[in-house]
C-alpha cells in the first residue's frame, strides 16, 4: 500500500467530532514519555509539559495528542512509563473524564492498534495505595486519524501522526523498535542518533513532508496537521494547509498547536529567567494566529 493510500486509510477510519469558534483545542505530539532513564529523551521537558498541559485544562481546551505519546520502543510496556509520570497521567486522566482528550496512534506506540492491549494496560491501573485496580482511562480508543469538522462552514482540520507518509516507520515498525531496544538506545548515551527516525534523518524528514503535501493538494487542500518528524510547520494561505506541532522533546522546549476562537496558532513553552534569577515557564507565539478559514479548499 502506497503512502497515498495509508493517508487516505486514515482520513476515511477517523473520528469526526464538530467543534465551533468558540472551541478550543491544544494540539501535541512526539511527547515520547519515558522511565526517566538516560534514553528518555522527554524527562528534561517533563514539568515545562505539566505546567502547559495544566495550563490548557485550567482553561477549558480539549487535547489531542497527535501519536508517539507514549515511548514504547525503548521501553518494553506502558507500566515503567506511568509509574515515572503518574502526575502527567492523572492529568491525562482529569481531560479523558471530562471528554476532552483525544489520542492517536504513532510509530512508537502502534501496540496501541491492538484493542486488547490498550483494554489490559490503560484501561486501569494498580494504586498501590489501596491494592486495587482503578480506572485511568476506561474505554479509550486509539485513532489513525482525527477530524475536526466546524458545526457551520463544514471546513475540516485532519490530524494524523506522519508516520503514514514514511514506509520504514509504518510497515517495517516491529523491525525498528527491536534496533532501538537492542542497538541504539544503548549508543544514545554517546549521543548517537536512531537513523530511522526522521527527526534526525532530513532526506527521510523531507520525503515525509513532500508525500504528505503531495496527499493535501490531491485532496481539496485539506488542513492537515501532523507530528512524527518534530519540525513545526506553520504555512500561510494561499500556501498547501500543510501543518506540524513540532514535539514535546525539543532541547529545553516544546511546541504545539492551538486552536482557539477560530483562529490557529504555532506555539512554544520554555523556561525563562527573570531579572532576580527566577526560573518560569513561559508561553510564546511562534508563528499566528492566523483564520483557519483562511486556508480555503479547492
Amino acid at each position: 500500500m502506497s503512502s497515498q493510500k495509508r493517508i487516505t486509510r486514515a482520513y476515511q477510519t477517523a473520528r469526526k467530532i464538530s467543534y465551533k469558534d468558540d472551541s478550543k483545542f491544544i494540539i501535541f505530539s512526539d511527547v515520547h514519555r519515558g522511565d526517566n532513564s538516560f534514553a528518555d529523551d522527554f524527562a528534561s521537558n517533563r514539568n515545562i509539559y505539566f505546567h502547559a498541559l495544566n495550563h490548557y485544562y485550567k482553561n477549558d481546551f480539549t487535547y489531542c495528542e497527535l501519536g508517539d505519546g507514549d515511548e514504547l520502543w525503548e521501553n518494553l510496556d506502558f507500566k515503567s512509563i506511568f509509574y515515572t509520570h503518574t502526575n502527567i497521567f492523572y492529568l491525562l486522566k482529569k481531560f479523558y473524564a471530562k471528554g476532552r482528550l483525544f489520542r492517536l496512534i504513532g510509530n512508537h506506540d502502534m501496540v496501541y492498534r491492538k484493542q486488547k492491549y490498550v483494554e489490559k494496560h490503560l484501561y486501569t491501573y494498580f494504586d498501590k495505595v489501596t491494592g486495587k485496580n482503578v480506572p485511568l482511562f476506561p474505554g479509550i480508543i486509539f485513532t489513525e486519524g482525527l477530524i475536526l469538522e466546524h458545526e457551520s462552514s463544514k471546513q475540516e482540520v485532519f490530524m494524523l501522526h506522519g508516520h503514514q507518509a514514511d514506509w520504514w516507520n509504518y510497515k517495517a515498525w516491529k523491525f525498528n523498535r527491536f534496533m532501538v531496544r537492542a542497538v541504539w538506545r544503548q549508543l544514545q548515551i554517546f549521543g548517537i542518533g536512531d537513523p530511522t527516525s526522521p527527526a534526525k534523518n532530513f532526506k527521510e524528514l523531507i520525503k515525509v513532508e513532500r508525500r504528505t503535501k503531495k496527499w493535501i493538494t490531491e485532496n481539496n487542500n485539506i488542513l492537515t496537521i501532523i507530528g512524527h518528524t518534530h519540525r513545526p510547520r506553520f504555512p500561510q494561505p494561499g500556501e498547501i494547509a500543510f501543518f506540524n506541532d513540532g514535539s514535546c522533546v525539543h532541547p529545553r522546549s516544546i511546541t504545539g498547536l492551538e486552536i482557539e476562537n477560530g483562529n490557529i496558532t504555532l506555539i512554544k513553552w520554555n523556561i525563562s529567567t527573570t531579572e532576580d534569577g527566577t526560573l518560569k515557564v513561559v508561553r510564546l507565539v511562534l508563528e499566528g494566529p492566523q483564520k483557519i478559514t483562511d486556508y480555503k479548499t479547492k
